[in-house]
């Protein structure tokens, strides 16, 4: 009889605002690391967080002396006659040893094919590439190693998408959910005038306002008053997808209520689809965050390879209002 097939090991992709997390990551147990500079050119542009040149050159060599990989997200899209920053990141992030960079753009992509062509180069979630002919054009034409899928798809489309590709894919499995087609969101740049897929900024902390109202905590965006919090109750990120508004008679999440994608149980099925890599989202959250993510997917990836049966609800306290989704791994509405 013959010996059962081994099972492939997926890759393990963690997140990492900052060098503390960065180490927190590698430690708890990650495969590769995914990470950005402190400017516009990533998609989580936000005070306080990433990494200058220095910081990011420290952590690779950490990293590589642990055996994680590193990729570096400069995937937001070039304002018109400042590309010039974008290609210094790029040249910048080969320079540090980075294993990948992750881009959007699609003429960053063709960029760094022609001056760095033997820097990996994955497509972000943000170029929103969801189907085998858009995936072929861009392995064919810019040699794309690997595409991030954006979190429409079902699982069936997933391993349907991977019969038809030669590149790797890489899909989400724990964290923040976004309503819109990945890389299209034009509801905080309506409200603050900066774009998240440009300036890399949602809900940008400049044009957050919280202020006390009687018993109610008001947090406004912008002009707009996007949430309202009794005394005691813990506040929301104040973003406008998640933000309770009045439609009609109905007062409430009208867009999305705060729930986080835990797809840990579908570790198995997604590995049977031909999955790559699992990627956890997260960079603007805390150290312990970091660490309890990465151990609990981590443990969960390996029981999977040993046979042994994924515990279920490992994340559930870190799940934005305590709850957590499968989102559209099952397409339950179908």
């Amino acid at each position: 009889m013959n010996a059962p097939l081994a099972k492939t090991r997926p890759e393990l992709v963690c997140p990492a605002g900052t060098p503390a997390a960065f180490r927190t990551a590698v430690e708890a147990g990650a495969d590769a690391i995914y990470c950005g500079f402190r400017d516009e050119t990533n998609a989580r542009n936000f005070p306080g967080l990433n990494f200058d040149r220095s910081e990011l050159a420290q952590s690779i060599r950490f990293a590589h002396d642990h055996g994680t990989k590193v990729l570096v997200a400069i995937n937001t899209f070039p304002r018109a006659g400042a590309t010039a920053l974008w290609h210094k990141a790029v040249a910048d992030a080969e320079d540090a040893g980075a294993d990948a960079v992750i881009l959007a753009d699609l003429g960053l992509v063709a960029h760094a094919a022609v001056k760095h062509p033997n820097l990996r180069r994955h497509l972000s979630v943000q170029a929103a590439a969801s189907n085998p002919d858009a995936i072929r054009f861009w392995v064919e034409t810019f040699g794309i190693r690997r595409v991030v899928l954006p979190r429409i798809l079902s699982v069936a489309e997933i391993a349907a998408i991977n019969a038809e590709i030669t590149c790797e894919t890489e899909v989400f499995v724990f964290g923040g959910l976004c309503v819109m087609a990945e890389g299209r969101c034009s509801l905080s740049s309506h409200a603050t005038g900066k774009s998240p897929n440009m300036q890399g900024v949602c809900s940008p902390p400049s044009h957050v306002v919280y202020k006390e109202e009687g018993d109610d905590l008001v947090a406004k965006l912008g002009a707009y008053t996007i949430d309202r919090t009794p005394k005691g109750v813990a506040a929301p990120y104040p973003t406008l997808c998640k933000g309770r508004f009045t439609a009609g008679t109905y007062q409430g999440h009208v867009f999305e209520d705060p729930v986080s994608l835990d797809a840990a149980m579908l570790i198995p099925p997604l590995v049977d689809a031909g999955v790559t890599a699992f990627k956890i989202e997260g960079r603007q959250r805390s150290r312990a965050y970091t660490q309890a993510v990465v151990a609990a997917f981590r443990k969960a990836v390996d029981d999977h390879l040993a046979g042994r049966p994924i515990a279920a609800d490992m994340t559930r306290r870190l799940a934005e209002g305590q709850t957590t989704t499968a989102g559209a791994y099952k397409k339950t509405w179908r």
